[in-house]
Parts: structure tokens; sequence; C-alpha cells
């Protein structure tokens, strides 16, 4: 079976690859701190040095990627220099597969490439998104030193071959690992279907490549996908990866001598790079062009090419294979019912106090650059919170390696959950609580900023009483910070969430007169970007009734996490709450510092 060892290799890279990319952001960019062209420039190494198998015998690059790639993933399970083993593991990856473009038969290769990618993107859904790589223990070592002796002992299966794949197979690559890595880690909306989709494609990639290698399906995968790009609520962009799937196979089929597959295979890697930096990079600097151009050009130019190969077809597509499609069903189905949750149950609260949380969590992962989504999780589990607001909240951004980290933490706090996109529609704010609660999300002017940013309007039942919560990260704060004031206004005057945007003015009733609102305190807190001594970036918030309590409780520093020494992480309250007691915890879990404080609601006659 030469096209295992490509398989297992492949699991291997994308394991590697999803440690590589957020490690780019955590440890090498450190957030900001370093320019994005030297960081784009050391991940470009590492993408360019493969270049150099060039001056070894395929069977060299073939033996000597895959035991430099097994080294760097048994030291990623250790912590070892995370971001350098990581680097090296890539490297190591795309050499080894520089060797098997050199030297696998081209029947074994869509069957490799779509078989690897299947199952590591089945395995992600299965761990419920967090990887191996992330877990402590014995089990996890024993599923990676399981995974590494097969990889090993696969390697002996790797022939030599005069019929090779074409260099437009291998070119497809890039493309392919692009969009599964995109589109297929996490799923695109919740509960049964939204997971069954992925999981549906993802099995169908290990057992029925072939069935998809028709020049109709490539076209039909294409327009959905396209389509589900235009019109985001119909979440169909999962068929992208089929599409360049079936490209890739339909090149297979073209008996023709190839070219340079090796280099071909390295050009499409850095395709891969070059558009992921495109894509990500749209959230920080303005391109001039909107990011979802990225994966629709990447889109169109794989059908390009499916177009061309199935002008040439060699072999023609098998007969249905209703054993393969059965698997397709039962595996898919299986995958999907273990990444169902249940929802709690509400839990009302009774009397007049209540422990909140405010964290930017950077995408779960901590100072040390690993994804620390469970430590996160069990360290405010000891607050007992009542309400939990987060900031940075990733739900499947590749560049941070495809993590549902929102789902992940509610799960293990037992809370529901409401996201609200910001930069993405797997990337913004959430609240989690078990109280009674009302929520909208109100999106916040851009300001020449190309993050969005967006304002979660809450209202929470604690009692008989109503409290007002506004969640956001100001990404803008000189433009956006009058208008989270203006939403927080709002809620206070007892306008509803959906009605308490920015922009909304006083509601009327039918008769035309003002509609009847019952006031409510109101607190305002999230990662503002505003120093807590900053007296003109704070006056927005605070013209609007807002008080600023950490102020008289030490004015504690919550950023950068390890030597804080201003407060951008705020917990702004109005008239009717009052502080009981407010802390900033020193956990390494992010590279900013949480706020927990517990809130007592008086009579709004009163100061807070």
């Amino acid at each position: 079976m030469p096209a295992l060892p490509l398989a297992l290799g492949i699991i291997l890279l994308f394991d590697v690859l999803r440690v590589f990319l957020p490690s780019l952001i955590t440890l090498f960019g450190r957030a900001g701190e370093t320019p994005a062209e030297l960081m784009g420039l050391y991940a470009a190494l590492w993408f360019v040095l493969p270049f150099l198998a060039a001056l070894l015998k395929p069977r060299w690059s073939l033996y000597g990627g895959a035991a430099l790639l097994l080294l760097a993933r048994l030291g990623l399970q250790t912590g070892l220099e995370q971001l350098y083993t990581a680097s090296a593991g890539v490297t190591a990856g795309l050499v080894f597969l520089y060797g098997c473009a050199r030297t696998l038969d081209r029947h074994a290769v869509a069957r490799g490439v779509s078989g690897g990618l299947g199952a590591a993107v089945l395995i992600h859904l299965l761990l419920g998104n967090v990887d191996l790589v992330w877990r402590d223990g014995v089990l996890p070592w024993l599923g990676v030193l399981a995974l590494c002796a097969a990889f090993a002992a696969s390697l002996p299966q790797a022939a030599a071959s005069e019929d090779l794949a074409p260099s437009s197979t291998w070119f497809l690559f890039g493309p392919l690992l692009l969009l599964t890595g995109m589109y297929l880690l996490t799923p695109p909306a919740p509960g049964l279907a939204g997971t069954l989709l992925p999981a549906m494609c993802a099995a169908a990639f290990v057992f029925t490549p072939e069935r998809v290698a028709t020049l109709p399906m490539a076209v039909v995968w294409t327009v959905l996908g396209l389509a589900s790009l235009v019109v985001p609520a119909v979440p169909l962009t999962v068929f992208l990866p089929m599409a360049a799937l079936t490209a890739m196979a339909l090149t297979a089929r073209r008996a023709r001598p190839p070219a340079r597959p090796g280099s071909a295979l390295l050009g499409g890697t850095l395709l891969f790079l070059v558009a992921t930096f495109a894509y990500y990079a749209a959230y920080d600097l303005d391109l001039g062009f909107p990011n979802t151009l990225v994966p629709v050009t990447v889109s169109v130019a794989v059908l390009a090419v499916a177009l061309v190969a199935a002008r040439t077809p060699d072999t023609p597509p098998p007969a249905p294979e209703w054993v393969r499609l059965a698997l397709v069903a039962g595996v898919a189905g299986l995958v999907a019912l273990t990444g169902l949750r249940s929802e709690p149950p509400l839990r009302p609260k009774q009397g007049d106090t209540l422990t909140v949380i405010a964290y930017n969590i950077r995408m779960g992962f901590g100072l040390d650059g690993r994804l620390s989504l469970d430590a996160i999780a069990d360290w405010a589990a000891t607050k007992k919170p009542d309400v939990v607001l987060l900031s940075e909240v990733d739900r499947g951004w590749l560049l941070n390696g495809g993590h549902d980290g929102l789902a992940r933490i509610a799960d293990r706090l037992g809370m529901r959950f409401h996201f609200a996109p910001a930069a993405d529609r797997v990337w913004g704010d959430a609240i989690l609580t078990n109280l009674p609660v009302q929520v909208a999300s109100h999106p916040l002017g851009e300001h020449d900023y190309p993050t969005g940013a967006q304002a979660q309007a809450i209202v929470v039942k604690v009692g008989e009483r109503e409290l007002g919560i506004v969640n956001t990260h100001l990404q803008a704060p000189p433009g956006q910070a009058p208008e989270v004031a203006a939403i927080a206004r709002n809620l206070a005057a007892g306008l509803d969430p959906a009605a308490a945007g920015p922009d909304s003015g006083t509601p009327m009733g039918a008769s035309g007169s003002p509609a009847p609102a019952t006031p409510r305190p109101v607190l305002l807190a999230g990662d503002l970007n505003i120093r807590s001594d900053d007296a003109a970036g704070l006056k927005p918030l605070l013209g609007a009734g807002l008080t600023d309590p950490l102020t008289a409780l030490g004015d504690p520093m919550t950023s950068p996490a390890d030597r804080p020494d201003q407060r951008i992480d705020h917990l702004l309250i109005s008239k009717g709450l009052t502080v009981v007691s407010a802390e900033v915890p020193r956990v390494p879990y992010s590279d900013h510092l949480p706020v927990v404080a517990t809130l007592r609601l008086t009579s709004l006659d009163q100061e807070g």
C-alpha cells in the first residue's frame, strides 16, 4: 500500500503545521510586537528550505524527511522549544513530500493525500478540536507513539515507481491543504447538521476519493462552496475542499510524464503560505481588497486546473462501491454524534450579587505558546462565576490551529454561551452564563482599522432585577468608545438588547409616544485598549454615567500578563452597582490578565 506512508506522513505534517502557525503569533510575533514583514520572512524560510531537497536523491528526501518529521512530532509532544521544533517539522514534512512526489506511483497519490487529510480532520473532530499535541498524560502519548510507529513501519511500502503523478497533481496539494484547514477543521454551524457536513466530507476523503473525481462534481462543489462565501448563512464552504480533492484526483489520472513534480509540490505549499498570510493579514493591514477574494481566487484556479485535466483523462472513474459509501455515512454519523453538546439548564439566581470574569484569552494560547483552554476553564471554575465575558475567542481559524475554544471552555464550565463574530464568522467575543439572558450583537465602526469589532448588548436577570452588560473588545478606541457608550446609555435607559445599538433612537410605542422602559444598572467590560490613566480616551465612557471602580482598588495592571505595566482591560459600572470585591489574578493563560469582580445590585440612586 504505497499510499499508506503518504497518508500517515500528511497526518503528522498537518499536526505540526497547526502548531507552527499559532506559534508564529504567540511566540515569534508576541501578538503584534514583531513586525508583520519579519514574521512573514521567518515563516517563508521554512517553506523555502525544502527546495534544497533537489540536491538529494529522491529516496534520501523521502526517508530523511520522514525521520526528521517523526522527531519533530515527538518533540512537540514533550513541549520542546515549540516554535523551532514546529518550524523544523514543517520543513521536514515538506522534504518528505518532495521525496514522495519523485518516487510514488500516481495512482497512490490522490488516495494518500485524501486519506491523510481526511483522517486528520476526523481525528481532530473526534478529539473535540483539541489535538493530542496540546494534551498531557499517558493516553495522548500512547496515541502519538502509535501513529509514529505506524508511519515508520509503513515507509518500506513507499516503493519507487516510474509512473509518477503529474506536476499539477502535486501543485494542488497546497490549495487543498489551505481549503481543508479553513473549512473542515471546525463545523460551520452548531448542531448535528453542522457537525455532520464536515465529517461527511472528511470521511469521503478517506473512503471514496475516486468517486468525486468527475468534472461535473468539481463544478458543483466549487459553485456550492463559492455561493456559501457570498451568503454566509448557508454553511456550504465545506465543499471547497471537496472541489480541490476532485481536481487533484482528476489530474492524477493523466498519464503524462511530469516535468518537476517535487518543485510543483513545493510551489503549491508556498501558495498555501502566501494565501494564508494574505487572508489573515487583512485583519491587521488594509490590503485594498476583501480577504474573501483569497479563497475565491484559489478555488477558481483549482477549478481551472480540473477543467484542463478533464480534457485528457486516462482512467475512467470506477463504478459505485456501496460498501465505501456506507462507511462514509457511518463514520460521518459517529463523528457528528461525538460533536454534539447538550445545553446546560438555566439557573436563575436569587439575591443581589453576582461574580463576573472579564478575560481576553488570546485564542486560548498561554504565555508558553501552548493551548490553554482546559486550564482557563479549570481556573475560571474556581471563581464560581455567574457571568464570563471573553475577548479574542477563536472558533476555528486555521491560523490558530482550528480549535473551537469557546465550546471547549463552555463545556468544561458547564455553561451556556452566546458568541458574537467580530473580525470573522469564527473570531470575536462571547458571554457564558446560565442566568436568564437576552443578547444582541452590534457591529462597531472600523474607523480606518481593518480588524472588525462588535459590542454585545446583554440583559441578565439577577433575582427579580435586570442588569445590563456591554461586552466588547475595542480595536479603534477613539471612534468606537463613543459607540459603546451609546449602547451603555441605551441599556441603562431600559432598552432591549436588540434595540440598544449605537444608532438606535428612542423606541416608540403604538400611539407614537416613547415606549415605557424600566431603567437598569449597567456594566461595561472587556479589553478596551484604553489605559486606565488615559482621561481623554475614557471620557466618552465616563460621560455615559460609568465609573471605574478599580482605580480605587489599587488600579491593578492587566497587560502584558508576564510583566503588567498598564490596565487596558476594564470593568466600568453605572449607578445601581457596587463592587464588593475585585482582583486581577496573575495567571499565565493569555497575554492579558483577567479581571474578576463580585458585584452587588443596589438602588439606582446610589453611585456604583
